[in-house]
Formats: C-alpha cells, sequence, structure tokens
C-alpha cells in the first residue's frame, strides 16, 4: 500500500513480508510479482518518503517445493528488499530472526516495541536522500 500510496503512508512496518511472486491476476506490468520491488520497481522509480521497518525470519514460509520459479523464497526476498532499499538510500531498518517461522508469534512480541519506535522517531516528511 504504501509504496502506490506514498501520498498517504510514510511509515511501514513488516513482519516476513510477503515480496515474493504471489499476484492474482497476472499483471504485465509486473511479471514477477512482489518480487520486483528489488529488482526493478525499488531501484527504478524515485525516491518515496517512506520510513520501513522489516523483519524475516530464517524459517520463514521455506517450502523447497514452491521455489521452482526462484520467486518464493520469503528469506531471500527479504534480504534483497533490504538491500534495494539501502542502495537507493530509504531510511529502513531490517531485522533477521533466527528460528522463527512466518509472522512468529514470540518475535513479534519481542521485535513489536522497537519496530514501533524506529517507524515513529522523528523522520523528516522530506523522505529519503532528503528529496
Amino acid at each position: 500500500m504504501a509504496w502506490y500510496h506514498p501520498e498517504l503512508y510514510h511509515r511501514v512496518l513488516s513482519f516476513s513480508g510477503t515480496f515474493v511472486n504471489q499476484q492474482w491476476p497476472y499483471n504485465p506490468a509486473t511479471p514477477r510479482g512482489c518480487w520486483e520491488m528489488h529488482q526493478h520497481l525499488i531501484p527504478e522509480s524515485p525516491a518515496k518518503p517512506l520510513r520501513i521497518w522489516m523483519e524475516v525470519g530464517d524459517r520463514d514460509l521455506l517450502n523447497p517445493n514452491v521455489m521452482r520459479d526462484d520467486a518464493h523464497d520469503w528469506v531471500l526476498a527479504n534480504e534483497h528488499t533490504a538491500q534495494a532499499l539501502a542502495a537507493k538510500g530509504y531510511h529502513y531498518q531490517f531485522s533477521f530472526v533466527e528460528n522463527a517461522g512466518h509472522c512468529d508469534g514470540s518475535m513479534k512480541q519481542q521485535l513489536l516495541p522497537e519496530a514501533l519506535e524506529y517507524v515513529w522517531q522523528g523522520y523528516p516528511a522530506t523522505g529519503a536522500k532528503g528529496k
């Protein structure tokens, strides 16, 4: 939502972000669904006024049977998205959690206060790289 409507949303909290190919119906503008975030959308778009906190667990929806298109690995998708955000100069924090699954309850209980503090701390409305 925030990516497509930055005029409405400036702070993003993502637990086990689904930056994978889950789109339906098919959209030719993003043939690999949200996997396009780190491949094309973030690198090729102007910076948006977003402050982002994101998390993924090392056991996040790991299912080798759905990896056939190389666009369904939650851990890899979140890592690549964090790298794309860093390269673009976004204000972001990425937490990689060991022994945690998809939207793991114990992990959320531990990290939610930190995540809320991060997204709400003094953040200039101008966004990434002062633009």
